[in-house]
């Protein structure tokens, strides 16, 4: 069984009259990808720069390791921080940059130059030694704070939105890059994070911030598929409710819905509609198990490999599906606005959603 890398419990932060962290109690195990994820000003952050030591709590502790390190000073702490903006100095080396932490604790300079070569060489920087940040592109610097924070073998690695600055393509690079590389290495990776896709790409398990506290944690795929606040539905992924009178009259239930768009299935009154995989003009041969709701396509977007639908629903509120393209063209897709559609997707993928505590 897998141990405890950092334990959270009653953890509180306010500044002033502001409660940034509200009572979050927390465990994270040993070689975990965990992330934190939530908009600005959820309180994620607050909790990060809490377990570096950065910020004391108002009330609560940490534990890192079964030891409470809640009065320890940063450099007490067997953690490292990776920031947003790498942090690195300009008038060293890359090696030197990736040894500092170890000169600093007076580790032998014979030592230091062989950790810091095989932590370059753990991030695929072999032979980027002697040049200096400023001769890297960012994504080359970005390893380099990770091999500056991995050469000495912290327990935890805490990583600040540390992909933020990069362009998309080189985001997804990293993401996967990242993953790999915390496989390798087996450090509890602590990754802070606004992006929903980030997080389900990367993480083993995600905890979703909302105003200083935890809505829910789960895996990826339990975050995603059934969300257990409103809150979460919406904010990972596309928000797709049904609520109230809506729900009662398309799911035969009052409460609150969620559907995710991939789930849906968008039938007749489109021409073309052949053209995206999973549109259908019959029923299924258990249409029992199935739901139907009629509405108006109110807008569509084109994203090149799939296009999203937003249809206003005869019984209230709205959904978006989204239907992969094989044949549809970004010169279809206007004349889907205003038509008629019927929406059907599967019961057991309209999840139930409790009421927000």
């Amino acid at each position: 069984m897998q141990g405890s890398a950092v334990r959270l419990n009653g953890l509180r932060k306010s500044f002033g009259e502001t409660a940034a962290v509200s009572g979050v109690d927390l465990e994270i195990t040993d070689g975990e990808f965990f992330s934190m994820l939530g908009p600005s000003g959820s309180g994620k952050t607050t909790v990060l720069r809490l377990i570096a030591g950065f910020e004391s709590p108002t009330s609560g502790t940490i534990e890192l390791a079964g030891q409470d390190v809640t009065g320890l000073a940063p450099f007490e702490r067997d953690v490292h921080t990776v920031f947003q903006d790498y942090a690195l100095f300009p008038h060293m080396t890359v090696e030197q940059n990736v040894a500092y932490a170890l000169k600093v604790r007076k580790v032998r300079k014979a030592e230091r130059l062989k950790r810091a070569r095989k932590a370059l060489a753990e991030v695929r920087l072999e032979g980027f030694g002697k040049r200096r940040p400023a001769q890297l592109s960012g994504g080359q610097r970005q390893r380099v704070a990770l091999a500056r924070a991995l050469v000495g073998r912290p327990r935890v690695l805490l990583l600040d939105e540390p992909l933020g600055a990069l362009d998309l393509k080189l985001r997804e690079q990293m993401q996967v890059e990242l993953k790999a590389l915390q496989r390798e290495v087996g450090i509890t990776f602590v990754f802070v994070t606004h992006d929903q896709e980030e997080a389900l790409t990367m993480s083993d398990r995600i905890a979703v911030f909302n105003q200083g506290r935890i809505e829910q944690v789960g895996t990826p795929a339990e975050v995603y598929e059934t969300p257990s606040t409103p809150f979460v539905a919406g904010f990972v992924g596309t928000s797709n409710l049904l609520t109230d009178q809506a729900a009662q009259r398309i799911v035969g239930q009052t409460g609150t819905y969620s559907v995710r768009p991939e789930k849906i299935h968008v039938l007749e009154g489109l021409e073309g509609l052949e053209g995206l995989e999973g549109s259908e003009t019959t029923a299924p041969a258990d249409a029992s198990q199935y739901t139907t709701a009629a509405g108006t396509v109110a807008e569509v977007v084109y994203l090149g490999d799939a296009t999203r639908f937003l249809v206003d629903l005869d019984a209230g509120g709205r959904l978006t599906a989204l239907q992969q393209n094989l044949e549809t063209s970004s010169a279809d897709v206007a004349a889907y606005r205003g038509a008629r559609v019927r929406l059907r997707w599967h019961q057991r993928h309209a999840v139930r959603v409790p009421d927000a505590l």
